[in-house]
């Protein structure tokens, strides 16, 4: 990890040698059943770093871990948390300031079906699709001023994820780990779960990129409940612990023999580093996972359905010390809604609107809402126009709206963030990020400030440079910062 002076870090020592995990891999069994979560004598003695063991930032700060809500496909800002009565009194008329370049061709102005009111002391409005929500809007701060490069979902989800569009960078779950390390050794540091498949880039979004592979994120498929359908191979069924143990050794004085002269070797050391975590698991994931141990009363605060538990899992894990939980709504993008919007938008928003306010309440009433920040939002926004198909798509209907990466909005809680604020605005109608805009750099930095951070001092020595998850832009939002 780069410290303030901007040196590229030296991360050799934070691996296994071949040699050390055959040291390690011949009493691992034992050792973890006896010491619980210490690293082994043996790899102590040859001077091993676990490259996951927590790590102070570069600052103090509240904020220690991350949950991102993923919304994949694009919600819509003016039908959620940015609202425009202008839409209302030129529904179904073209706008006056005329209609700027999205991925389709999009026509008169589309009122919102949805009402919106004033929540908190704040008075910030919100969307009736977030009622729940907006029962803690005094902790969020709501940005209405977001913006991004592109109205395509694939180079959106990776600029929002990764800070690049087109070229393979680590994702910001990935920094944040390679930054701080995760407070538990028995589960993986970075978590992302996404029901019923992948999202559009699939494992790009979470990807290690030219990190060490250790950071990279560790999919789970939340559709299913059942542990061993939840995290595959999660169990060994026949052969027990004793065993494993024997075949560990047999196989450590097997190897031991060829790996004198090995160098290291940083993937042969991550997947190694794989090996061990899913041993670990064994002990503690089922716990983890497992939503029925949770009272009754817990369990009806979030409500029923995917969506409901795996936002209870997602607090589960944070609280057990993982670093960074992502939390997709669904596989491909759900929430792309180029017709049907009032329904589908409706259904969506019931789907989570729920869980995701008694996560905040959750939080803040066990004292994790201050080291925790949560983040909700999509790749990019809507069209505050009706989307016009061409003949053939949207069986024909005249009801959705287009991506927008123009303006859109976001919001951001927890973790030392300023609660009851909404920062910028797009214009009268919703179209363009107008007042404070912030790009998903400024947010990346923002946000990597809140964590302890200088987004220009966390650094990666790749091909001759010093990569950063912003690259060479970004602007720290202070009127974010509480």
């Amino acid at each position: 990890m780069s410290r303030p002076h901007g040196h590229p870090p030296n991360l050799e020592h934070l691996f296994l040698t071949r040699r050390q995990f055959l040291a390690r891999a011949g009493m691992g069994m034992g050792l973890l059943g006896l010491a619980g979560l210490g690293t082994p004598p043996s790899a102590q003695a040859s001077g091993y770093v676990n490259p996951m063991l927590p790590r102070e930032s570069q600052f103090p700060v509240k904020a220690k871990r991350v949950i991102h809500l993923f919304m994949n496909g694009g919600p819509s800002h003016v039908d959620t948390f940015d609202p425009k009565p202008s839409l209302d009194r030129l529904a179904g008329k073209a706008l006056p300031m005329g209609t700027l370049p999205t991925e389709r061709r999009t026509g008169a102005a589309f009122a919102s079906p949805f009402k919106f009111r004033k929540y908190g002391q704040s008075g910030i409005e919100v969307s009736e699709l977030f009622a729940k929500t907006a029962e803690n809007i005094d902790d969020i701060a709501v940005i209405r001023s977001m913006h991004a490069d592109v109205p395509n979902h694939e180079p959106s989800l990776l600029l929002m994820n990764c800070g690049e569009a087109r070229l393979v960078r680590p994702s910001f779950g990935s920094w944040l780990t390679y930054g701080l390390g995760t407070e538990n050794q028995n589960l993986p540091g970075f978590i992302a779960m996404c029901p019923g498949g992948y999202p559009i880039q699939e494992s790009q979004n979470w990807q290690a990129g030219f990190l060490p592979s250790v950071f990279q994120g560790t999919y789970i498929d939340s559709q299913h409940s059942q542990i061993d359908k939840l995290i595959e191979n999660i169990r060994n069924s026949s052969i027990p612990l004793q065993q494993q143990r024997t075949q560990l050794d047999l196989l450590h004085q097997l190897n031991e023999r060829h790996s004198r002269d090995r160098n290291r070797d940083a993937s042969l050391e991550a997947r190694i580093h794989s090996f061990e975590l899913a041993y670990a698991m064994q002990m503690e994931a089922a716990d983890a996972f497992d939503i029925s141990r949770e009272p009754e009363s817990i369990r009806a605060m979030y409500g029923n359905g995917q969506q409901a538990r795996q936002i209870l899992i997602a607090r589960r894990l944070i609280e057990r010390g993982v670093r960074f939980v992502q939390v997709w709504h669904g596989a491909g993008q759900p929430w792309d809604n180029h017709d049907d919007l009032e329904i589908n938008h409706r259904r969506l928003a019931g789907e989570c609107d729920q869980a995701i306010g008694a996560l905040l309440k959750d939080l803040k009433q066990r004292g994790l809402l201050d080291e925790t920040l949560v983040i909700w939002g999509g790749e990019f926004g809507r069209t505050p126009t009706v989307e016009l198909p061409p003949p053939g798509s949207n069986a024909g209907k005249i009801n959705g709206r287009d991506h927008n990466h123009h303006g859109f909005t976001m919001w951001i809680a927890g973790g030392g963030v300023r609660g009851g604020y909404v920062h910028g605005s797009t214009d009268e109608f919703g179209f363009k990020a107008a007042e404070k805009p912030v790009h998903i750099h400024d947010l990346h930095a923002t946000l990597l400030a809140l964590l302890g951070f200088d987004h220009e001092k966390l650094t990666f020595r790749h091909a001759g440079r010093d990569f950063r998850l912003t690259d060479v832009h970004g602007q720290v939002v202070r009127d974010l910062i509480a």
